[in-house]
């Protein structure tokens, strides 16, 4: 029995010393590869977006200036009304009698002015030639002084009452677009009343009132004094309108300025923009999204999101490739994200080579073997990857 498991156990030996050696002979594995970008600095302009309410250019509420009935409403609600135009029409009757009565007063004041002159006049070379007394004189001179001065105060009564009369039709002070009326015909008003008869809101242009935080200003500020920011380009004080659904204003806006004063409930400043409205697009109280300039970076270092990972912490980090061709562990202080890439702070140097592709089957202190970015995005044929490094590029 022996002898016929002998060759069965010389030829296991024999295959198990061929698997042996033919595992001996296998060559190296090769390095795994990754797709790489090279840290260059750029010129970037850095932008925030900041939500923010429109509001009219100007307001101005309509209210009388004289008490009466309302004889005619002359325009329409809703619509457009010029400076100057007449809005209401209010009774004229009172303030036109008013202003005949002040106006005949006025008359009999002058037509008495000569004869009061003259006779002042002659006491006065009488008083001379001691034919009257001092005493005559006096109130003769004293009668022309009462009757110039009633002259004076019923031309100041002619001029109140043709004001008066004048108010009668109220006018619109600002041109824009007159909302709904609170009165009808026939409706008493009365002088200076706390309702207003009527709204004007002037929508061309139109201000957009944005909210900035307290950090994000003193952030600003930091970046500016350290001369990490230039505001000195022509377009700084240019605004882009991001509209309630999603769609961009077809026109830019101009920066106004900065409030210096802090709501205290919300811990933001005022940002006020100005932005022309011919087509009535925006309307007073919209909601809307402005994109504003903070600034140029000159030496900004933007690398794609996807080279970016984090660790359990949630702390952000990168993995370069290093003069000999191994894997290192970068931590990174990120500033933003400009569209598909982020903007790093610090953790990054000119000329460092972080790997975008390949993150996934190495680990730090490994070898590697390096393609660009581009290169071996377009060997898999990842069209949506090879996109993003051309955008940046670009930029």
């Amino acid at each position: 029995m022996m002898w016929k498991l002998l060759p069965v156990a010389l030829l296991g030996g024999l295959l198990l010393g061929g698997c042996n050696g033919a595992e001996q002979k296998q060559p190296p594995r090769p390095k795994p590869e990754v797709a790489v970008v090279t840290v260059q600095p750029q010129e970037v302009v850095l932008t925030t977006e900041l939500p923010g309410r429109t509001s009219a250019f100007r307001i101005a509420e309509i209210r009388p200036q004289v008490s009466g009935l309302i004889q005619k409403r002359l325009f329409t609600e809703g619509s457009s009304v010029e400076a100057g135009q007449i809005l209401y029409q209010i009774d004229p009757a009172p303030f036109q009698a008013a202003l005949d009565n002040t106006r005949a007063s006025l008359g009999r004041a002058e037509a008495s002015l000569s004869a009061v002159r003259s006779r002042s006049e002659r006491f006065e070379e009488l008083l001379v030639a001691k034919a009257v007394s001092q005493q005559d004189y006096d109130d003769a001179a004293a009668a022309l002084k009462q009757t110039e001065a009633d002259i004076e105060y019923w031309k100041a009564m002619v001029k109140t009452a043709r004001i008066n009369l004048d108010y009668t039709r109220i006018k619109a002070p600002i041109p824009g677009r007159i909302g709904k009326s609170s009165v009808t015909d026939g409706a008493l008003v009365t002088a200076y009343q706390p309702v207003a008869l009527a709204t004007i809101q002037r929508l061309d242009p139109i201000y957009v009132d944005l909210s900035q935080s307290t950090t994000d200003v003193l952030r600003l500020r930091r970046n500016l004094e350290e001369g990490l920011l230039d505001q000195s380009g022509t377009n700084q004080k240019k605004v882009c309108l991001i509209l309630d659904d999603g769609t961009t204003y077809s026109m830019e806006g101009t920066l106004q300025f900065r409030d210096v004063t802090v709501d205290p409930t919300t811990g933001s400043v005022i940002l006020r923009i100005v932005f022309p409205n011919p087509k009535g697009i925006l309307l007073p109280g919209m909601f809307v999204r402005a994109i504003v300039q903070e600034g140029v970076q000159k030496n900004a270092i933007l690398i794609p999101q996807q080279a970016v990972s984090r660790t359990p912490k949630g702390d952000p980090i990168a993995l370069i490739v290093d003069a000999e061709g191994k894997v290192q562990q970068r931590m990174l202080t990120l500033d933003r994200a400009i569209e598909s890439r982020w903007l790093v702070s610090a953790g990054l140097t000119p000329g460092d080579q972080v790997i975008v592709e390949g993150i996934q089957k190495i680990r730090p202190g490994a070898s590697v073997k390096v393609v660009p970015f581009a290169t071996g995005s377009e060997e898999k044929g990842d069209e949506q990857k090879n996109s993003a490094p051309k955008s940046s590029e670009s930029k």
